[in-house]
């Protein structure tokens, strides 16, 4: 893309060994708005990955497995990377795998290799020994669906150092409220640094409007848009008040005012990927 910052190496290789980084990411409703494609969207992915990977940290991501999902993409990337020392964790909510059979999982396992692996949750989001036994379940009650995707936001929490977080449905979501939404709350909980890309809108935009609607002038709100889900409008009032209850609401992540001025309206992949890393390598090692 023309002006484009250069790809270069931020880290230096084992600056974040040790460091586990939870990525938050969905489709945008903004893509079109602001016009941009999925082809961005996967390219920005495709940088956090490598900044990450190369400088030896870990990647928690919680999805699916998906032939055309997010997973797939992560690990296709990190076979250009050379590390086999199954940099990506997959964190499955109970719901997701318990729809598949032992021949899926043991295809996906073999998928990952030495690239990945799967952490297979309870209900409560803690972590089993492996799948459960016994033939699939085909269905699951709304609240017993959105329980085990709390239950997975929490294990990713617990089991990171920051999180790293872009796009993000408004509707249509199968938990309590918008699952990157939910993941911040609870990053600001454990008053973990995050990074907030909000180049590609999204609940990422919505969060930074809340926390710093000084940073969100660049896109004002669309006129004529739907009322928010009230659930939405609910966790965003959550995250306020969180923010205020701890005195923390991510920002201090190792970037300046500008830094993240910069990193909450940029749709550039190289120039987000080394936003995010300047701030991992300075806030990280503390």
């Amino acid at each position: 893309m023309n002006g484009e910052a250069p790809r270069t190496e931020l880290l230096p290789a084992d600056a974040l060994k040790g460091k586990r980084l939870g990525i938050s990411v969905s489709d945008s409703p903004d893509l079109d708005r602001l016009g941009l494609t999925e082809t961005h969207f996967r390219m920005t992915l495709g940088e956090l990955a490598r900044t990450v990977v190369i400088a030896g940290g870990d990647l928690y991501y919680g999805g699916h497995l998906q032939p055309e999902g997010i997973t797939a993409f992560l690990i296709d990337e990190l076979h250009r990377y050379g590390r086999r020392d199954r940099p990506l964790k997959v964190c499955l909510a109970w719901t997701v795998h318990r729809r598949m059979s032992a021949e899926q999982l043991a295809e996906q396992n073999e998928f990952l290799g030495l690239f990945g692996e799967i952490h297979f949750l309870a209900p409560n989001g803690i972590r089993l020994d492996g799948p459960v036994e016994g033939a699939p379940r085909e269905d699951f009650p709304a609240e017993e669906r959105a329980a085990a995707l709390t239950g997975l936001r929490e294990h990713m929490t617990g089991n990171t150092d920051a999180r790293i977080v872009v796009g993000g449905k408004r509707a249509g979501f199968e938990g309590r409220m918008p699952g990157i939404v939910e993941e911040v709350l609870l990053s600001l909980e454990r008053r973990q640094p995050v990074y907030l890309a909000g180049g590609f809108g999204g609940a990422t935009l919505d969060i930074i409007r809340t926390l710093r609607p000084e940073f969100t002038e660049w896109l004002p709100p669309q006129a004529g848009a739907p009322e928010a889900d009230a659930r939405l409008t609910e966790v965003l009032r959550r995250i306020n008040q969180v923010a205020v209850e701890k005195g923390w609401d991510g920002f201090a992540n190792g970037l300046s005012d500008d830094e993240n001025r910069l990193l909450v309206a940029s749709y550039r992949p190289s120039e987000i990927s080394a936003l995010v890393g300047r701030g991992l390598g300075k806030r990280l090692p503390e």
